[in-house]
C-alpha cells in the first residue's frame, strides 16, 4: 500500500549456563503479529543447538513457537528474523464525547472485553496505586481518551527511566515507591489505572523503531512494551508512557495479553543444577529492498533452518527465565 513502511527486525537471545544441563523445553513469542495495519511478511526462527520447532496461535492471536532440546548443553542461542509491513497510523482525535463512558459501561454490562477490565498478576491494584491515583486526581472528570492522554503525559514526567532499578518480576509497587522503572513498569501502572475506572486495557510486547527526530527514553537494542486501551468508535488505541507518544508506525506489535506474564519473549524449563545468564540484542531497521505485499507467507508456514555447527556448538544452550522489557 502507498505510504507503507517496511522493517527488518532481528531479535537474538543467548542463554549461558554455569554448568551443562541435560534437557530444556522452551516457548518463544517473537513473531510480529499480522493484523490491523501490520503484516508480518517473513519470519524465520533459528536455534543453536538445532531443534525442531512447532508453532500455534493462542486465543489472542499471538504466535507461539516451542521446541525441546533433549541433549546435554550449556548455552542456547535463539534468533528471530522478521520483515514487517506497516501501514500509516490513523488520525486519533484529541478527545471523544462524554457519552463514551455510557458506551463503555454498556459493553462492560454485556461482558465484553472482560479480561481487559480485571486486575491481573502484574497490573494489580494496591494501596500505593490508590495513592498515586489520588495524586493524579484519577477519576472520570472528562472523556476516556483525554484521560488516557493525560495519564501518558503524567507517567512520562513522574517516573525516571532506569533499566537497572526493577526486575522482570517486580511488582508495580517497586516502581511506584521509587518513581523509577522501565517500559514494562509504566505499561503495567497505566493498565492498572485504566482498569480501575472501567477502561479496558491490555499489555503489548513488541519493538520500537529508532528515529533521529524522537527523544525516546526506551533503550535501543531491547524489546519494548506499551499499553492499548479500548475506546468506543476508535477500537484499541496504543499509548506509550515511556516516551509520551501514541503507538504509531514505529511500534511493531509482537504479542498482546493481560500483562507481561502472558507474553514473555521466552519462557521454559530445564533439567540440571545451574545458574543462567541472558544476553539480548534487538535491531530494527528500514528495509533497503522492500518485499511486495502480495508475497506474504501463510501464517501456517514456520521455518527452523539448520545452523552450521561451530567447534563448541555441542556445549550450546539453555534454560528459560523471563526476559525484561526495556
Amino acid at each position: 500500500m502507498s505510504g507503507d513502511i517496511q522493517y527488518v527486525i532481528r531479535h537474538t537471545n543467548r542463554f549461558t549456563y554455569s554448568a551443562p544441563i541435560s534437557e530444556s523445553m522452551t516457548e518463544v513469542r517473537m513473531q510480529p503479529r499480522g493484523d490491523g495495519r501490520q503484516r508480518c511478511i517473513r519470519f524465520e526462527l533459528t536455534t543453536q543447538p538445532r531443534a525442531r520447532v512447532f508453532a500455534y496461535q493462542d486465543p489472542l492471536g499471538n504466535v507461539v513457537h516451542h521446541f525441546d532440546i533433549p541433549s546435554r548443553h550449556s548455552r542456547l542461542w535463539i534468533a528471530a528474523d522478521a520483515v514487517v509491513d506497516m501501514a500509516p497510523a490513523p488520525v486519533i482525535p484529541e478527545s471523544l464525547p462524554a457519552s463514551t463512558w455510557d458506551e463503555l459501561d454498556a459493553s462492560a454490562a454485556a461482558g465484553q472485553r472482560w479480561q481487559s477490565r480485571q486486575f491481573s498478576h502484574f497490573a494489580r491494584d494496591s494501596e500505593l496505586l490508590g495513592e498515586f491515583a489520588d495524586e493524579l486526581g484519577w477519576h472520570r472528570d472528562t472523556d476516556p481518551l483525554t484521560l488516557m492522554r493525560r495519564l501518558n503525559y503524567a507517567l512520562f514526567h513522574t517516573f525516571t527511566y532506569a533499566p537497572s532499578h526493577t526486575r522482570v518480576d517486580s511488582p508495580i509497587d517497586d516502581a511506584l515507591k521509587a518513581r523509577v522503572g522501565v517500559c514494562q513498569d509504566l505499561a503495567h501502572i497505566m493498565i492498572a489505572l485504566a482498569r480501575r475506572i472501567g477502561i479496558p486495557c491490555r499489555y503489548v510486547s513488541g519493538y520500537l523503531s529508532p528515529s533521529k527526530d524522537s527523544k525516546d527514553r526506551s533503550a535501543q537494542g531491547a524489546t519494548h512494551a506499551w499499553a492499548e486501551a479500548y475506546l468506543p468508535t476508535l477500537g484499541w488505541v496504543g499509548f506509550d508512557p515511556t516516551n509520551d507518544v501514541l503507538a504509531a508506525e514505529r511500534h511493531v506489535r509482537v504479542a498482546i495479553g493481560r500483562d507481561y506474564a502472558d507474553v514473555p519473549p521466552t519462557r521454559g524449563v530445564f533439567r540440571g543444577e545451574a545458574r543462567s545468564e541472558l544476553a539480548v540484542l534487538v535491531t530494527v531497521s528500514l528495509s533497503d529492498s522492500p518485499i511486495r505485499s502480495d508475497r506474504v507467507l501463510p501464517m501456517t508456514t514456520w521455518v527452523a533452518p539448520e545452523v552450521a555447527e561451530t567447534a563448541d556448538s555441542l556445549d550450546y544452550a539453555q534454560q528459560q527465565q523471563q526476559q525484561q522489557q526495556q
